[in-house]
């Protein structure tokens, strides 16, 4: 069965609702792949916390976890899912442009 997109985009408006989210989502994308560890260092946040946001960004598909040494897991992003939502928004302004440009013509008449 095909992906649901609009699941998809939902649960990546989800993810990226919170600041801390967006937040690590920029540590990942600035620094590479991380620890909770290695991303607690950086930000103003629990490792605690960070492994709880972890888990729904990886949940929205926005991370994979990847084994690293010493038992370790190290996140990077993935960018897919937003793919998904940037598509979703981008068929919904389309939906909006049309009618929005037939108000604006009947009322410049």
């Amino acid at each position: 069965m095909p992906p649901d997109n609009e699941a998809i985009a939902e649960q990546v408006f989800v993810a990226l609702a919170d600041p801390t989210r967006r937040g690590i989502l920029a540590e990942l994308a600035s620094g590479g792949p991380a620890t909770a560890t290695d991303l607690a260092a950086r930000l103003p946040i629990t490792r605690q916390a960070i492994a709880k946001h972890l888990v729904l960004l990886s949940e929205a598909g926005l991370v994979t976890a990847e084994p690293g040494e010493r038992r370790r897991v190290r996140y990077r992003l993935r960018s897919e899912p937003m793919r998904v939502a940037q598509q979703f928004l981008a068929a919904l302004a389309r939906d909006w442009d049309s009618p929005l440009e037939a108000l604006k013509k009947h009322l410049d008449q």
